[in-house]
């Protein structure tokens, strides 16, 4: 038997079934027609909203990453919950602006930008986030062309690295931003062929629990804003901090305490460096604010033995919930937390089950040798932390499966 993360606390049962925003799991199946089916509970991201507030700084901006969710109900809500989006192709560029976020409101990353991306952000005045010499040179011939003023920041790929982080954007070769010692050279270069500088985006790694970590690496992010600042000679508008606050996926894995990150960011705040001091300080964050709030919910086709194992077939998989598999972001699979739905609660059988998707690969697996009540076909499934790089991160179309279902609570 082989451990899973744990359930977050935000969920309940009634009559043993599992409860998602006051619903049960059962009625929002029928509500929305089949299953696979993803459900959002917007009142666990407002309350991670309201919990960032609350330790942060007042002066903190929150950014939110869309490529962890880009739902677009769920995009239209974060918008006005949020300073900014954070984006990274010229579809989220849609998606931010359909969602209502002023254009001014939005960054874009991303180490491969075609021309007409930049030619799309640039004239709709959208901040575009620099991550070459190359990048600055076709923005600005872009710019020249349609007659309008590039707002530009600089991505900069850090001397250093968010340590114990599940996924390090900074510290070492990297495809993300341009080194740090050529950042205030581009970012000077911009100024004098007329653009219009926003600043620096510095992300040095995601998905970490370790509040000392984060509070020393935004630390060193604000140091090497200030230097790259005094090396450019102008204050910049806006200095991304990136983001990195992680979730308990896995066995072992504790919640993230934010709360000395704020105390310690307050203090940074206090005491910038000079050309700092009238910058706007942002973070962007994405899975924390939403992957507690997403429940994928896939029904049971088949039971089945195989030389003594127990195999539980269900009628989703990795084409929605590539991550769960252990095939997104992770070296070695771990149980993401999963329960019966209509069976939440009840007591585990005796032997494990390995829960599979219904696609011909052998890294369809969803759970590996887990301890679930007995289970039966036309049971539900849950699988915990879908909020986040679950459907659009996920290989939908790979052997002509539907897509999931989606329903946003509220």
């Amino acid at each position: 038997m082989k451990p899973m993360g744990p359930i977050p606390a935000w969920f309940g049962e009634e009559d043993g079934m599992l409860v998602i925003g006051g619903c049960g799991a059962a009625s929002l199946v029928d509500e929305a027609g089949d299953t696979p089916l993803f459900v959002y509970d917007m009142t666990i991201v407002e309350a991670q909203v309201r919990r960032f507030r609350d330790a942060m700084p007042d002066a903190l901006h929150l950014h939110y990453a869309i490529k962890a969710n880009p739902y677009a109900p769920l995009l239209t809500r974060m918008a006005g919950q949020v300073d900014g989006f954070d984006i990274a192709s010229g579809g989220e560029l849609a998606m931010a602006l359909d969602a209502g976020m002023a254009p001014d409101r939005v960054s874009f990353a991303g180490p491969g930008k075609r021309n007409d991306e930049l030619e799309a952000a640039i004239f709709a005045g959208v901040t575009v986030n620099l991550e070459s010499e190359g990048e600055g040179r076709r923005a600005l011939a872009i710019a020249d062309r349609i007659g309008k003023t590039p707002r530009l920041a600089v991505r900069v790929n850090p001397d250093f690295d968010l340590k114990g982080s599940g996924m390090r954007m900074g510290g070492g070769a990297k495809p993300f931003g341009i080194d740090a010692d050529r950042a205030a050279a581009l970012a000077r270069a911009m100024i004098d062929a007329g653009a219009d500088w926003q600043g620096w985006h510095i992300f040095a790694g995601s998905q970490n629990l370790d509040p000392m970590a984060i509070i020393e690496t935004q630390a060193a992010t604000m140091a090497l804003a200030g230097r790259l600042s005094d090396a450019v000679g102008a204050t910049p508008r806006l200095v991304n901090l990136g983001g990195g606050f992680g979730l308990p996926y896995f066995p072992g894995d504790h919640a993230l305490d934010i709360r000395p990150i704020g105390v310690a960011l307050d203090s940074e705040m206090d005491s910038l460096p000079d050309i700092l001091t009238g910058s706007i300080m942002a973070m962007e964050l994405g899975r924390w604010l939403v992957g507690e709030a997403g429940v994928y919910l896939t029904r049971v086709i088949d039971v089945k033995l195989s030389q003594g194992e127990a195999f539980v077939v269900v009628d989703g998989g990795l084409h929605h919930q590539l991550a769960a598999s252990g095939n997104f972001g992770t070296v070695v699979r771990r149980n993401y937390p999963m329960a019966l739905a209509n069976r939440f609660g009840a007591a585990p059988a005796a032997d494990p089950v390995t829960v599979v998707g219904c696609l011909c690969t052998p890294i369809d697996r969803l759970g590996d040798k887990v301890a679930l009540p007995p289970v039966e076909e036309g049971d539900l499934v849950a699988i915990f932390l879908a909020g986040a790089y679950g459907a659009s991160a996920s290989p939908a179309a790979f052997l002509g499966h539907p897509d999931a279902r989606q329903l946003l609570l509220g």
